[in-house]
């Protein structure tokens, strides 16, 4: 079944995956700065020595390898699915 421009209504799974890795990769930055911002506003007295220190390097830890990861996943997309990730 197909929209009256030729366009599927539905998209193929791997473009849909395509898709969510790049919804999860826009939200990364605005997960990263909750994670980061959170505790300092709910807890400021744990978080204001060593155990912020390792908290903020965790967290940056972390979101390098959540990067690493999206970036594998969405660079390994064929060329089928960048296509089908136009519409």
């Amino acid at each position: 079944m197909s929209l009256p421009s030729g366009r599927p209504i539905f998209l193929e799974r791997g473009a849909y995956r395509r898709r969510r890795l790049k919804d999860a990769a826009r939200l990364l930055p605005i997960l990263t700065l909750i994670l980061l911002l959170g505790p300092v506003w709910l807890a400021p007295a744990p978080l204001s020595g060593a155990g912020g220190t390792v908290w903020l390097f965790s967290l940056w830890l972390a979101v390098v390898i959540a990067s690493r990861l999206l970036h594998r996943r969405l660079s390994r997309a064929s060329p089928e699915e960048a296509r089908g990730d136009e519409l």
